[in-house]
Order: C-alpha cells, then sequence, then structure tokens
C-alpha cells in the first residue's frame, strides 16, 4: 500500500486564520493545495458542550513533511490544542499525484 501522499486536516477559527495558515504552507512548499471549507463543530471543550463556526483545511502533500505541517499549525494557531491529523492518500490519480510531488519540498526558484 502506497502511503507517500497524505491530506492533513485541521479547523481553524475563522476564515482569516485558516487562509493565513494555509498560504503559509502553500508558500513554505509544505502543501501543494489546501482547501478551506465553512464547518460547525460540536464538541467538548473544558466539560462543556461547544457549538462553533469554524474552517476547515484539508492540506493535500507528502507524508513525509506531517512533522514539518505539524509544527507551522501549532506556531500559528490560535487554538490552545489545535486538531492536526494526518490521513493516509493509498491511492490517486497518478497524474495529481505526480502535481503534489512537483509542488512540495522544494522553494521555487523565481527568475528575473
Amino acid at each position: 500500500m502506497n502511503t507517500e501522499y497524505s491530506i492533513v486536516f485541521t479547523t481553524c477559527a475563522d476564515k482569516e486564520s485558516a487562509k493565513a495558515i494555509a498560504m503559509l504552507l502553500v508558500e513554505k512548499r509544505l502543501a501543494a493545495c489546501v482547501q478551506m471549507i465553512p464547518i460547525e463543530s460540536i464538541y467538548i471543550w473544558e466539560d462543556k458542550i461547544c457549538d462553533d463556526s469554524e474552517t476547515a483545511l484539508l492540506i493535500k502533500s507528502k507524508t513525509a513533511l506531517f512533522e514539518e505541517i505539524s509544527t507551522a499549525i501549532k506556531d500559528n494557531h490560535s487554538y490552545e490544542v489545535p486538531e492536526i491529523i494526518q490521513i493516509p492518500i493509498t491511492a490517486g490519480h497518478s497524474d495529481y499525484l505526480k502535481w503534489i510531488d512537483g509542488n512540495t519540498g522544494q522553494l521555487l526558484q523565481f527568475t528575473g
């Protein structure tokens, strides 16, 4: 089973903070793509049931970059305990996976 690629999932308190994290991950080439999805979450925090609007991030990347992605999220997140989970991609369209390869891990070289 190929697990070279993965999706890292996190949630943010609002669209602005989610976009800042998404831009950071793409700029640092830790993610080839980050999708932002408005969601409503019901969860327990400090023994209370909470019902909040959040923005979910689906971060498409390489499995080997998880620790760097996790650190970047924790360093730039407003939550005391941010959700950061990795979901392996066990199969995918080969051209899309090649695109992930070409857009992660190395900084772009600009000429001009």
